[in-house]
């Protein structure tokens, strides 16, 4: 059995003050593994503090000294992913052949925003005023259980290169990830008070972050509605906010793809991370007269798809985090059946030979856009074919949501793909692939969030530009 009973305050490990306990699951199984001390809102202020006290000192540091800073964050994690991996496994059921690669992203995120640093430029003549881009101050950032550690070193990485503080609430459900991710973060040596981490429920520490008058920006990553509470409550203090959540995401497949060649790229993106992905493309949108074509190519596809236990290196879709996401889960498929969509493979309850909160990966036929099951995102994996009449249809459908995070376009034409992707509303359009460039922008339109990550755009959402006019300035 696990016990995690530290938090990470001023460059020290302490017991909280929070008296409260959090189980933490196998969800292959659904056993119990371990317990999460969980701090509470005096821990949040200990850390608060401490960042605050900390940040005159780090905002002067030198473009130089805060290159040295992400290098050796990056160093320090490199040790330590083979027990991260195992930890993400255990903890979070993510299939190990997978995670793997995951886990040199999640390293690789320093050295990315290094690379956009290096050529910065945080002081800017215009005419007679310099502009100084000047950080913003104290950030909280708050992440999700579907990729804690990620989201903990990109954010953490940001705020480091924009001369930042931070205080950070990650999942509880994610606790092993976060002592294995921070015991190593610690090593790097950062200024005490630049790094801390408080775990807690997001209605508690959470809440207490997003209200804090010290806390000058908000970081977070999580569902829509949560989303809304936080920039609600950052409004109380004219907080920054940057804000990832939720997707439907669209994907387009044109009347000139080849089928046959697109459609397991189409899967892939719908059920990547268990299908407990922000980005997913969980619609999939097919010219009608080639509907049956499509329906036998995605059922083919899926059909081929490993779903086992995650240590199984070969397993591609693992088991839902917890017992509430498969319970979610399982509510949309018995909705999507009830609203007349045609279950064309998967459906309720568990894979054969399977228990713990794995789900049949499942797809629907005959789904309409207006079915909640097009509308809301599900966050696992199950998917649904629409049929749509001409390009400006599918363009129309694909638009036709609540949400903009990510998009895909598959065509036999890339000058046409790239005319679609144009027209659709979203923060990121791939187009007849899967890819991911860490200095592009990466943020929703609509109510898939505000602000973006990554890169220079990331960057610039932890800086504040100061006009400073003068006679004369120094050389």
């Amino acid at each position: 059995m696990h016990l995690i009973g530290e938090i990470y305050i001023n460059g020290r490990f302490e017991t909280p003050i929070g008296t409260d306990f959090a189980d933490l699951h196998n969800p292959a199984t659904g056993a119990v593994i371990g317990k999460v001390r969980l701090g509470n809102e005096a821990d949040a202020d200990r850390a608060i503090a401490a960042a605050k006290a900390a940040f005159p000192a780090f905002a002067a540091t030198t473009l130089q000294q805060r290159l040295d800073m992400l290098h050796a964050l990056h160093d320090a994690v490199i040790p330590c992913k083979d027990d991260l991996l195992a930890a993400v496994v255990e903890e979070y059921g993510g299939p190990v052949g997978i995670m793997r690669n995951w886990m040199d992203m999640m390293a690789h995120n320093f050295l990315a925003m290094a690379e956009a640093l290096k050529t910065y430029e945080f002081i800017r003549a215009i005419k007679a005023t310099r502009v100084e881009m000047t950080p913003v101050g104290v950030v909280g950032v708050i992440t999700p259980w579907n990729s804690n550690a990620g989201f903990i070193t990109n954010k953490l990485a940001t705020a480091v290169a924009a001369g930042c503080t931070t205080v950070i609430k990650p999942s509880e459900m994610s606790a092993l990830q976060t002592d294995i991710l921070i015991r190593a973060l610690h090593k790097a040596g950062l200024p005490d008070g630049v790094l801390n981490v408080v775990n807690g429920r997001g209605d508690v520490v959470g809440e207490h972050i997003s209200l804090h008058r010290d806390i000058a920006k908000i970081s977070f990553t999580g569902s829509t509605r949560v989303g809304k509470r936080i920039w609600r409550n950052g409004a109380e203090t004219m907080k920054r906010v940057t804000l990832e959540l939720g997707g439907k995401s669209p994907t387009v497949i044109l009347d000139d793809a080849d089928l046959n060649e697109v459609m397991p790229l189409a899967i892939t993106a719908g059920f990547m991370n268990s299908g407990q992905a922000c980005i997913a493309g969980t619609r999939i949108l097919v010219p009608r007269h080639l509907m049956k074509q499509a329906e036998d190519a995605a059922i083919a596809v899926v059909k081929a798809m490993v779903v086992d236990m995650p240590d199984n290196p070969q397993s591609q879709i693992g088991p839902m985090v917890s017992q509430a996401q498969y319970d979610r889960v399982q509510g949309y498929i018995h909705k999507g059946i009830a609203e007349g969509a045609r279950l064309l493979i998967g459906g309720p309850g568990h894979p054969e030979g399977l228990g713990g909160y794995f789900v049949r990966p499942t797809l629907f036929g005959d789904v309409t856009n207006d079915m909640t099951i097009a509308r809301e995102e599900i966050f696992g994996p199950v998917l649904c074919l629409i049929a749509y009449d001409g390009e400006e249809d599918a363009i129309s459908i694909a638009n036709d949501t609540d949400y903009g995070l990510q998009a895909y376009v598959f065509s036999g034409d890339d000058e046409r793909a790239y005319r679609v992707a144009r027209q659709i509303n979203a923060g990121r359009v791939l187009v007849n692939g899967l890819f991911h460039e860490p200095q592009a922008p990466f943020g929703g339109f609509k109510q898939s969030g505000l602000g973006r990550e990554f890169g220079v755009f990331g960057l610039e959402t932890h800086l504040e530009p100061k006009a400073i006019h003068a006679r004369k300035f120094p050389v």
